[in-house]
This record gives structure tokens, sequence and C-alpha cells, in this order.
């Protein structure tokens, strides 16, 4: 491993770095916006403006890299992500933090196709399932650390939002400098999304659900907080909580996925994350068992995202990965647009623990639906399928397909150990 990390280190740290800053900017939205007196139908449609900006950014991002090329594209969009965050606190109004949320938002987006981008082609066919390890673990103690710095300052004030910015801005340095030389970007049309459905409905299904609930936690996480009057400090910790869950979880849900009907996981999970909202509702702002529901909704958040990739590949051919990754990836973006919105409004019209409410909801339409297709198809034997694919949610399309690539190389190669 540690021979893997010494070629892709400096790639490593850029993310660890852009995390930071875009792990900070999520949780200030809802420190500030509380601050600033937006309701939390506001403070949803600033949330989704992000996966609205997101979404288009991976779309249009590998046109413009083939365009005008990867350094250029990477530099100008680092830049404008920058000013965007540094702009957050001089704006202070719902129309501009929209705005503003679209450009980070498509800016991250392409940032992430171009880092990517590197990360692929640094690897090897034998040492692209580590990489992608190591990116994973990179990406998630950014966001983790990133709540860590928010305990630093003050969110009323434009500090944090400047630290923001410094980080994103630095965070290019290592990678512009050591990625060489410059890869091709080609990403392949996405899939129509009937033909996907078609292919696989759970897969399809689950991953639009699912993104409503990643961009529900990440996005709506800290309005909640604010509302039932959490500290800065402890909204810090429950969004924290939030990704150390899939961090903690993710690797013996992997492990568990290469060994039995990857339905029944998928049902277990998303049961899993509807008794952690329960527990969450009732609570009442109870502290730790506020923690303990963040970080079991969390923790099957982001392994259900890989373990819905990975069954969807099991229905498919390779020849069609490449577009099932674009179609699959889109689908995630219309479900993190819907996700927030649909939770602010039931959180001004309810109350602030809707938040739970929407979540165990669309996890339990998860748990059903998945329940509903065991009795539709039959089951894919375990010799048969490809391996876990341990990706993020907030992967690019090139993550998604470089993933898939290695998934379906390493089952192969199982099964001719197995036989051999």
């Amino acid at each position: 491993m540690i021979k893997v990390l010494s070629g892709v280190w400096a790639l490593l740290l850029g993310i660890v770095l852009i995390m930071l800053g875009n792990g900070m900017h999520f949780t200030l939205i809802g420190l500030r916006g509380g601050i600033e007196g937006f309701s939390s139908t506001e403070l949803a449609i600033v949330t989704s403006s992000y996966f609205l900006g997101f979404l288009s950014g991976a779309r249009l991002t590998p046109l413009m890299i083939q365009r005008v090329g990867h350094v250029r594209v990477f530099a100008a969009l680092g830049s404008f992500m920058s000013a965007g965050l540094i702009a957050l606190p001089l704006l202070t109004e719902p129309w501009a933090w929209t705005a503003l949320r679209i450009i980070v938002g498509f800016c991250m987006s392409g940032i992430y196709v171009a880092a990517e981008s590197w990360l692929n082609a640094s690897a090897t066919n034998e040492t692209r399932g580590k990489v992608l390890s190591a990116y994973m673990i990179a990406q998630t103690l950014g966001i983790i650390g990133a709540q860590g710095l928010l305990t630093l300052g003050d969110a009323a004030t434009s500090t944090l939002f400047i630290g923001a910015s410094i980080l994103v801005s630095i965070s290019l340095a290592p990678i512009l400098l050591s990625a060489t030389p410059v890869p091709a970007v080609e990403v392949a049309q996405p899939m129509p999304l009937r033909r996907l459905f078609v292919g696989s409905p759970l897969g399809t299904v689950g991953i639009f659900l699912l993104g409503s609930v990643y961009a529900t936690q990440s996005g709506m996480g800290a309005v909640f907080g604010s509302q039932i009057r959490l500290t800065a400090n402890q909204i810090a910790l429950f969004i924290a909580m939030l990704f150390a869950g899939a961090l903690v979880l993710q690797y013996p849900i992997g492990w568990l996925s290469d060994r039995m009907d990857r339905r029944i996981l998928i049902f277990g999970l998303a049961l899993l994350g509807a008794a952690s909202c329960l527990l969450g509702w009732i609570t009442g702002g109870g502290l730790w068992p506020l923690m303990t529901a963040a970080f079991f909704a969390g923790g099957v958040t982001t392994p259900l995202y890989a373990l819905l990739l990975a069954y969807t590949n099991d229905s498919l051919s390779a020849a069609d990965m490449p577009a099932a990754s674009g179609g699959l990836v889109f689908t995630f973006g219309l479900g993190a647009i819907a996700g927030p919105l649909v939770a602010g409004w039931a959180m001004k019209g309810l109350s602030p623990y809707a938040f739970w409410l929407v979540l165990g909801a669309t996890f339990t339409a998860i748990a059903l639906y998945a329940l509903y297709r065991m009795t539709q198809r039959a089951v894919v034997p375990v010799a048969e399928t490809d391996s876990y694919l341990n990706i993020l949610p907030t992967a690019s399309t090139i993550a998604v397909e470089a993933a898939g690539e290695w998934a379906v190389e390493n089952a192969q190669a199982e099964s001719e150990t197995s036989l051999a």
C-alpha cells in the first residue's frame, strides 16, 4: 500500500485540502443561514442549487476539457470556486447564495472530474482498487476534518469562509505540480434512464432515493442542528458523525456484499437507516442518542451507494457499464436536487424533526422496493457477481467508471484463482 501511495500522495493531499474547504462550506451554510434568519425552505433551495450545479458540471466539464485542456479548466474552476466561497459572507441573501452555490457546485464537479482523471491515469490495473480506496479515505477524512476546523472560528463572521476559500486555493498546488502527464478525458454518453431502469430497476430507483438521502444529510443536517438549538461545536460533531459512520462501516459492508445476495443487504441496510432515523426523531434532541442516530444513518448511506452501483453492474454487460455509470450519476443528481427541497418544506410545515421523518421515509422506501424486487428477479449467484465498488456518492463519472472496470477485473481474477 505504501508503494501505491508514494505515486499518488500529492494528488490525495490535494483532495484532502479540497474536501476540507468544501466540507467547511457545507456546514457553514446551515450555521450562517440560521444566524441570518433564513427559513428552512430557503436553505433547502440553497442546498439543492449546489447539486444542480454539480449535475451540470458533470455533464459539461469533460467537453470543456476537450476544448481548452485539462490544466486550464482545472485551474479556472478552482479559482472560481475559491471566489464563490469567499463571496458567500459578503452577499447574505437567499437569491445570492443560490446563484453562488450553483457556481460552487459546478466548479466542484469539474474539479472532481479533473482530479479523478489524473488519479485514474496514475493507477495500474493491479493498483486501481487500492488507489480508489485511498481516494475514498482521503475524501472522508477531509470532510470529517472540516468539522473540526469549524470549531476554530465564528460562523457569524467571514473568518471561516475565508479559511475554506484558502484551503481550496492551496489544494490546487499539489495536484497541478504533480499531475503529469495530462490524461485524456473520455466520458461515455449516459445511458437513457428508461433503458437503465429496464436493466436494473432496483439500482435506478435506489440510487435516486439515495441521492435524496445524501443531499438531505449533508446539506440540511446543519440546518436541522441550528433549528433545534445545538451549539456550533455540536453541529460540527453531528455532521462529522454522519461521515465517520461511513468510514467505519464501509469495509464490513463491502465484505458482506461479496458473500451474499446484495438485495438482502440493501434491504437490511435501508432498514438500519430507517431505524436510526426513528431514534433521532424520538430522542427529542438528546445529544448522544442524536449522535448515535447520525453515525448509523450516515454510516449506511455511502455503503448503500457503492452497493447499488455494484448490484447494477451485476445486471448489465461489461460493454454497458460506462454508459450506465453516467446514467446512475445523473439519477443520483436528480435525487440530490429533490431531497433537500422535500426536507425543507417538511421542516417548515411540521417541525425541524421532520428532517428525520423525511430521511426515515426515504430509507423505508428503498427497503420496501428492494423487498419487492426480490420477488421479481432470481438471485444472481455470488460467484457470478462483480466485486464491491468502493466509491463515494461525491465521485464523478470518471471514478465510477474506473471502479466498475476494477470490479469486473478483480472478480475475474478471483474466479481464475479459485479455479486454479
